[in-house]
Parts: structure tokens; C-alpha cells; sequence
């Protein structure tokens, strides 16, 4: 294989400055021929089924694949112009095939069960033996088992699924990037602040047109729904926004872009990979790898969650009613009203806004209090590096010990660009592992859609922007201070999908820390830091309409499991149906008929959390817990359980099972009392 193909460059950091889309198809066809020329190898009869010689080595031998498909997903989703689209969807059915192949290959899973099986198992380190039990498992879900001649239709299922879920978040990026609001007159500007206004000039100028141009990417809609005044422009944004990917074709969506039969496709052909395998539906596969045990233990769960969050959510929801009927003159409160009624609430109760906090948290102070965090908790250094990026945006940074030894890279992109999926992810770029001449070190993608800086000053985060990147963050630490060493269990991987927010979650707590708070703020103009009576107000606002907001994530949870686990797609019911029943049953806002929330559930069916959503909750229960022990030692940087955080959760990854590794740091099982606490909802 030669290096003149940069994709095929594992030497060092990928190289983002010359590597380009007609690199993808000859390096990632090579890989694909050298990867089944390495599984035909390994299965032969002639290769005894011991770790060095078969499972070790099938993960070495795929390492590269796995890191040069990689580097072409992370730039389709950080610069999806259309070569990059077409490069990646062009192989992605290729690559679907090769893993569907894989994990049905029952050479290499009798290869597996005879390594467990076989004398040498036992005397394997923990790590590898958690990867032959988590190999046998997948096989099993992969449809290892199945007759041969049912095969072919699984291996199909599998890459229908995997193309719809890339088309699915493809028309919604299309739908989201197609609509425009451009407003000429300024006054019905009224309430938005100033950055906003200017952020909308700029991207007027830049489309050619005069005025103000407002879009439904998050940094443009947000500060519309939240601040505008003017209630016809915020209904108007808040339609287009409903219904994107939608099958209504007035002006807002094309049909073309109408996700409605790619979530019909997408749940019958779940239902047929579930029976196909032996399980009753989907919910019980998405579960098998996951901590939860079944799907009604789940239901149960939010149930209860529901049940104790509904009551305060309902007194949330009459307080805005109140509000906006008594003091802005709204008799007839409507969900575009939800987020501007909310913010003149926020700011009549707590005077203060969203706006006023932003211009305290400049980028540089942001980053410097990130990484003092980090450095206080984990006993490493954070320090400014080089490499090659795919935007000029791009920062890059390394990890040391305290002695100078490199721990772990990481990439970070914070801005929103046209050519950017939504949202905020980590991602890997490499993962540690042992390699002949010692320690290949981990290095991660943290991407973020916060707005540029403008006018010549440094960017500005909201505090929900702050708590997105200490997010990501948790998730990169958790990728970065692994001490795996075999790439199956290392950092993140392993780890059962609903604990994997944990370390996230438990990051996001440091935003409320008032010694973290003051020393990463330094406002815009005058460069003060945030007054303690202004972070009080925070305090006494953070749980602000935490019933409401639990409750949301609850519908969107039940809704999830319920149409993975209870929902026929034949039975002529629509997801619609299933949605407007959980309302029913636990939310206090109800949108109007012809909101379409399933068509831009990106998480289930664009993303990899199918009858998995409620992980996110589930995971707050452990971070909530987790952040406690902290509260109880009475020092958020407490040294000792820092260590003890850093030894039994993080640096384990995957290597055992997330509850053992949870009551290895906290002593005992896991309790909901600390998220309820934290949200104000039993008394501290």
C-alpha cells in the first residue's frame, strides 16, 4: 500500500491540509481488499484461535480501516459540500456491506467461541476477556446465527438501514440550510440583541440580499424565538422549524426532503432485523448491549420519573400562562410564545437575561477555565499543539502528565458553519492501544455550533454554549485518560451505550461551581468578570422550568421506546399517533396538529439511539450521583475523588461492565435522589 494516498497515512495525525474527496474511493477500497484478505487469513483452518494469533491480531489488522472511514465521516459531517456528500455515500453502502459481512461471519464467531472456550482464556487480562465475551454477544445481535439462507436478507436489511439513516439526516440538513427569513425593516427587529442583528446583517451581505437574514440553524433561530418581539416573525420561524423534512410543501420543505417514509421504512425494517434474530422487537436489541435489562424496566423508569416530574412541570407551564396573559397581554399562549413568554419571565423574576450573562463568557476565558478543570481534577496539563485541520477555525491541543509525558490530542471546532451538521459531538480520530514499540496515544474530534466572533471581539458563549462544551469535553476525557490497551475496551469503546453520558453529564456539573464560574468569565467590553450577584440569579434560575424541560425529555424518551417496543408500523397507526398519546400522558405544552417532531428526531434516526434515547436520562441519574460524592467530600476538586473518578470510571473504559465500575466509585448502586436534588425537585 503506498502513502501517496494521505488517507492511507497512519504514521501520525491525519493529514486534514491535503487530504481531498478523490482520495476516498481507491484508499478506502484497499482497505476494504486488505481487511477481508486479513479475515479469510484468519479464519483459515491453519490459524490457531489463541489471542496473539487471531483476535489481537483481526483487531490490528482492521485498526486502520476503522481510522481512514473515520477521517471521511468527520469531514462529511464538519464539511459536507457536495463532493464530500458524494464521496461519502458513495462508499458508504460499501463499507455498510464489509461490517454487515463481519458480523455474520461464523468463521470468525466459532473463532471467538472456541478462544473462550479454550484453556488460554483464562489466563487473559480482563481487558481481552471482556472483548471475546462483548465479540460473542455481537455476533449473536449481528445475526451470526441466523440459517445461511436468511442471511443475504439481514445483511440487506442492515445497509437500507444504514442509507436511510445518512438520507434521513441529509434532508434534514437540506430542509434546515434551504429556508431564509430576510427582514428589511428594522423595527420588527425589536428585542433581539445586538449580536444577533449583526450575525443576521453579515449573513444578508453574504447571500447578497439587504437587510437582515435569519435562518433555522440554531445560533440564527434561537435568539429569534427567544427575544424577538415580534410574535409573526416567531410563529412563522417556529412553522418552518416544526416542520422541516416535514410532507408539507409551503415554501418551508420540499417533498423530496419528507423524512415521513424513511421513519415508516426504517421501523418496519427494525421490526424485521428484531424477529429475524429471535427478540421481540427492537427496543429488546438496542437493549441487549445496553445496562437497562428490558424495555418495560425502562418504560417503568421514566414512568416513575414522569410521575415525579409532571407535577412540577404543570405548575412551570401555569406560571408562564399567568405571565404572559397578566403582564405581556398573551391571552392566547401558543408554543412560539414558549421561549420569549420564558425569557421576560427568567428576566422579570431573576433580572436577568441570557443576553446580559453571554457577553461575561469570552471564548479565551471559556477555554482557560475548561481546561484549569481539567487540569485541578485529572492531574494533567492541557497545552497548544499543531497539526493539520480542515477549517482555519480549528484549534489543537495535547494533554501531558506533570512530568511531560504526552497523554492524549484533541481537535477542537466551535463554530456553526452552512457546510456543519447541527448539534455538538465527540468524536475519535485515534484510539490508544498497545502497539509493538509501545503506547499508540488517543486523540478526539470536539465539535461545537456556537456562534463566530464578530466585529473585530472575541466570540461570545451563552451559559447553555459553556455547558455544551464542558460536555463534549466529559465526552473526549473519557476517550483521552483511558489506560486501555486493547482498542475493543479502550476509552469509550465497550462502554454500554446508556452509560456512556456519565462523564458528560458529570462535566456539565463545573458550570455551576462559582470558583469555576468567576475564573472563566471576562466581559466583552470591559473584561470584569461575572458579578457574584448576577451568578446567584444564575443559581436561583437554574432550575427554572426544570419540571417543563423534564418532562420534554421524557416524551421524547417514551416516544422512542415505545414505538421500538409496543408499535406495530403495519398496523395503520402513524408515529404521530404514538407521539400524541405520550403527550397526552406527560407533557404540559402541547404544539399544534401539524408539528412534525419525528421527521428531525435526528438521535433515533439519524444518529445511533434507536430505543436508546432514555440513555440520557438514565445517565443523569448516574452523573447526578457520580457530582455527589464530590458534594460529599464538601470540595468539587476533591483530590481523592478525583483519583477514585479518574481510576474507576474513566480510565477503565469499557474493560467491565459500567454498574461494576459505578459501584466501584460510589460504593452502592445508583440512586435518582441527586438528579431530583440538583433539579430542585426534593429539598437539598
Amino acid at each position: 500500500m503506498t502513502t501517496a494516498n494521505p488517507l492511507l497515512d497512519f504514521s501520525d495525525l491525519p493529514r486534514f491540509d491535503t487530504v481531498q474527496p478523490e482520495h476516498v474511493k481507491p484508499a478506502i477500497e484497499s482497505l476494504l481488499t486488505a481487511g477481508r484478505e486479513l479475515v479469510e487469513r484468519l479464519t483459515a483452518d491453519t490459524t490457531p484461535a489463541t489471542w496473539t494469533d487471531f483476535a489481537g491480531a483481526l483487531s490490528d489488522g482492521l485498526e486502520p480501516f476503522g481510522r481512514a472511514w473515520g477521517i471521511v465521516g468527520h469531514l462529511h459531517s464538519v464539511n459536507d459540500i457536495p463532493a464530500w456528500r458524494e464521496a461519502y455515500n458513495e462508499m458508504l453502502p460499501e463499507v455498510s456491506r464489509f461490517y454487515a459481512e463481519l458480523g455474520q461471519n461464523l468463521k470468525l464467531f466459532e473463532k471467538y467461541k472456541a478462544l473462550r472456550d479454550s484453556a488460554e482464556y483464562a489466563t487473559l487480562t480482563v481487558e481481552q476477556k471482556k472483548i471475546v465475551n462483548n465479540e460473542v454477544r455481537d455476533f449473536r445481535l449481528s445475526g451470526a446465527e441466523l440459517p445461511e439462507d436468511q442471511k443475504p436478507r439481514f445483511q440487506a436489511i442492515m445497509e437500507e438501514l444504514s442509507q436511510l439513516s445518512a438520507k434521513f439526516a441529509e434532508n434534514l440538513l437540506d430542509a434546515t440550510n434551504a429556508f431564509s427569513e430576510v427582514i428589511t425593516d428594522e423595527s420588527l427587529l425589536a428585542g433581539l440583541p445586538a449580536d444577533a442583528k449583526e450575525a443576521a446583517k453579515t449573513a444578508a451581505e453574504k447571500a447578497g440580499v439587504d437587510g437582515w437574514r435569519f435562518s433555522l440553524q440554531a445560533p440564527s433561530y434561537g435568539p429569534v424565538m427567544q427575544y424577538a418581539d415580534n410574535r409573526e416573525l416567531r410563529a412563522r420561524l417556529y412553522r418552518a422549524y416544526a416542520t422541516r423534512a416535514a410532507e408539507f410543501t409551503d415554501g418551508t420543505s420540499k417533498q423530496e426532503w419528507d423524512n415521513t417514509p424513511i421513519i415508516q421504512r426504517m421501523l418496519e425494517l427494525r421490526v424485521e432485523d428484531a424477529k429475524m434474530l429471535g427478540f421481540n422487537n427492537f427496543a429488546e436489541v438496542s437493549l441487549a448491549p445496553k445496562m437497562a435489562d428490558t424495555p418495560a424496566q425502562v418504560l417503568a423508569f421514566l414512568r416513575e420519573l414522569a410521575a415525579k416530574a409532571k407535577p412540577f412541570a404543570e405548575k412551570d407551564i401555569a406560571e408562564l400562562r399567568a405571565f404572559a396573559k397578566d403582564e405581556l397581554g398573551l391571552a392566547d399562549f401558543q408554543p412560539w410564545d414558549a421561549a420569549y413568554v420564558s425569557e421576560k419571565l427568567l428576566q422579570a423574576r431573576y433580572a436577568f437575561s441570557e443576553q446580559e450573562v453571554k457577553q461575561y463568557f469570552t471564548e479565551p476565558k471559556v477555554l482557560g477555565g475548561l481546561f484549569k478543570v481539567i487540569e485541578s481534577l485529572f492531574n494533567v496539563k492541557v497545552k497548544p499543539d499543531t497539526a493539520p485541520v480542515w477549517h482555519e477555525d480549528v484549534r489543537f491541543y495535547r494533554l501531558e502528565t506533570p512530568a511531560g509525558e504526552l497523554v492524549g490530542q484533541f481537535y477542537l471546532d466551535l463554530y456553526a458553519r452552512e457546510t456543519k451538521r447541527g448539534g455538538a459531538w465527540m468524536d475519535e480520530a485515534r484510539s490508544r492501544r498497545r502497539v509493538l514499540n509501545g503506547i499508540q496515544k488517543p486523540i478526539a474530534y470536539l465539535n461545537c455550533n456556537f456562534s463566530r466572533p464578530v466585529g473585530g471581539k472575541p466570540a461570545t458563549f451563552t451559559h447553555d454554549d459553556v455547558t455544551t462544551l464542558f460536555h463534549e469535553t466529559g465526552h473526549g476525557l473519557h476517550h483521552l485518560l483511558t489506560r486501555g490497551e486493547e482498542l475493543g475496551v479502550s476509552g469509550i469503546h465497550g462502554v454500554e451505550w446508556d452509560a456512556v453520558e456519565l462523564p458528560s453529564q458529570f462535566m456539565e456539573n463545573y458550570c455551576w461551581e462559582w470558583e469555576v464560574v468567576e475564573g472563566m468569565t471576562a466581559h466583552v467590553d470591559t473584561g470584569t468578570p461575572l458579578p457574584r450577584e448576577l451568578f446567584d440569579k444564575m443559581l436561583a434560575a437554574k432550575n427554572f422550568q426544570s419540571g417543563m424541560m423534564a418532562v420534554r425529555q421524557i416524551e421524547f424518551s417514551l416516544f422512542d421506546m415505545l414505538i421500538h417496543s409496543d408499535f406495530d408500523p403495519k398496523s395503520g397507526l402513524t408515529v404521530m399517533d404514538v407521539l400524541n398519546d405520550v403527550r397526552k400522558e406527560v407533557a404540559v405544552l402541547l404544539p399544534p396538529e401539524w408539528h412534525r417532531f419525528p421527521n428531525s428526531f435526528s438521535h433515533i434516526f439519524g444518529g445511533g439511539y434507536g430505543a436508546g434515547y432514555f440513555s440520557y436520562k438514565w445517565a443523569e441519574v448516574l452523573s447526578a450521583d457520580a457530582y455527589a460524592a464530590f458534594e460529599e467530600a464538601g470540595n468539587p476538586f476533591d483530590a481523592a475523588v478525583g483519583k477514585r473518578f479518574l481510576d474507576e470510571i474513566l480510565s477503565v473504559g469499557g474493560s467491565r461492565p459500567a454498574i461494576e465500575s459505578f459501584k466501584a466509585f460510589r460504593g452502592r448502586e445508583p440512586s435518582v435522589d441527586a438528579l431530583l436534588r440538583h433539579s430542585g425537585m426534593i429539598a437539598a
